[in-house]
């Protein structure tokens, strides 16, 4: 497994309704460029056999890069492309389970609102948790609110790094600088640019100036 606490630096998470006529593929590549650690595929609402097809394309960019490649929720298609790990919610497979099924050695990440679920994911085997969302977000408009507050008092509460996800841009990504997070997981604010690469870099020169907690 990868060094999680560096590969979690800049998480570029995807959702096709920012490409604006570009492709996932191209769009990805830009934002690794840009020096995106490592990449979640999100497809709501794509077929199956469309999905794996997507997730292959987008993992052969993602071994280029040696950025490890996750599949958001849909364990099939992640073990159909062997992806490097998945990420879920709370409605979905626990981490344990999902390690019974596909082996210890894949990434497993979790999302986690409260202290409470994320000390149940580490509990389960999460290898990270995904927490947000901690701005206002567009992208996920049902998403729950999660306090600066409540961020810190997760990151002190568990032993598996922390990524920060929800409503983060270049503007406000520093005011998570003591946190005790490792990183921070972005949508929009890479893939809603008109130069991914250039703005990826100037998001991943924010994200290393976090101060995560040690492990």
């Amino acid at each position: 497994m990868p060094n999680l606490t560096q590969q979690l630096k800049l998480y570029a998470v995807t959702d096709r309704h920012w490409l604006a006529g570009r492709t996932l593929v191209d769009c990805v590549t830009k934002a690794l460029a840009g020096g995106v650690s490592m990449v979640q595929l999100r497809e709501k609402h794509m077929a199956q056999a469309d999905f794996i097809a997507e997730a292959c394309a987008i993992k052969k960019v993602c071994q280029t890069f040696q950025v490890p490649f996750l599949i958001n929720d849909d364990l099939a298609v992640a073990q159909a492309v062997d992806a490097d790990g998945i990420h879920v919610g709370q409605a979905d497979l626990d981490a344990a389970a999902i390690k019974a099924q596909w082996g210890p050695n894949k990434i497993v990440g979790v999302s986690a609102q409260t202290v409470a679920q994320a000390q149940a994911a580490q509990a389960a085997g999460a290898d990270y948790l995904g927490v947000g969302a901690v701005f206002p977000t567009a992208t996920k408009t049902d998403a729950v609110s999660v306090s600066i507050a409540t961020l810190q008092a997760i990151t002190a509460a568990v032993t598996i790094p922390v990524v920060a996800i929800g409503g983060i841009h270049a503007e406000n990504l520093l005011q998570l600088q003591h946190t005790g997070i490792v990183g921070v997981a972005l949508v929009s604010e890479l893939f809603d640019q008109a130069d991914i690469q250039t703005h990826a870099a100037q998001l991943a020169q924010l994200s290393a100036q976090l101060s995560p907690k040690a492990f």
